[in-house]
């Protein structure tokens, strides 16, 4: 039975790379972004099944690239919007009826670790809602037209990320109440928050980060690099 759910939106032209392949499927180590994301959610024990928002003209490419892999779990083909919020929804409707919990992460977020997967659903389980996020480590000023009108306690930011966790009934709900008022949030979150929900921070982690921009592909390579090397180790046969 499918009680957790993931949606994964990746709809989006990836205009910010500057060229012609969108950005979830720039390959790190001959496999496109989302694909590594894809195998993350596919070896967490939190996740049932899997969700992908695409556009129409990915969809065979994606296609191919999903029965490449083998996946254990279902990976779903969703029809994307003109964006993010609308791509998540179009995902949402095709929920299975039994589900409890709907975990939404970004398409470019392949670091992201199966035990913090595990820990927003646990979290969401509990208290409706829940994402991840790291302390700014800047100092976090508010503008107007390239004015300061003042600096934020930095105590009290924190930046962001996925997986966002949320109880089924409350995202839907914040999804049906924004498009009938016409909003459109930056996150999930955004939408459950206007609604008056409590939603838990949990600690992310700096190497959660996503990939939009050119200088963030590096990084991206070492990380990947890392993480061939552990999986070799993992594999390795003791020597006694």
């Amino acid at each position: 039975m499918t009680e957790v759910i993931a949606i994964i939106p990746a709809a989006g032209a990836g205009v910010r790379m500057g060229g012609e392949t969108p950005k979830q499927f720039l390959a790190l180590e001959g496999v496109p972004v989302v694909v590594h994301t894809l195998r993350k959610f596919d070896i967490a024990d939190s996740i049932d099944e899997i969700f992908l928002g695409l556009r129409p003209e990915d969809m065979e490419r994606a296609r191919v690239e999903i029965e490449r892999e083998h996946f254990s779990k279902p990976v779903r083909l969703v029809s994307g919007g003109a964006s993010r919020q609308e791509t998540v929804a179009l995902a949402l409707q095709k929920a299975p009826s039994g589900t409890k919990v709907v975990v939404v992460h970004d398409a470019v977020r392949p670091f992201v670790a199966p035990e913090m997967i595990r820990q927003v659903v646990e979290a969401a389980r509990k208290s409706g809602a829940a994402i991840l996020g790291i302390p700014s480590v800047d100092t976090v000023k508010q503008v107007e037209r390239q004015t300061i009108l003042g600096t934020l306690p930095r105590e009290r930011i924190v930046l962001a990320q996925t997986p966002q966790a949320f109880r089924f009934e409350i995202l839907k709900e914040a999804f049906d109440r924004a498009a009938a008022d016409g909003y459109e949030g930056t996150d999930e979150s955004s939408l459950v928050e206007r609604l008056g929900h409590t939603v838990a921070v949990l600690m992310g982690s700096d190497r959660n980060i996503k990939i939009t921009k050119p200088s963030d592909l590096p990084l991206a390579r070492l990380f990947i690099a890392q993480d061939i090397d552990q999986a070799k180790n993992r594999n390795r046969a003791p020597s006694w």
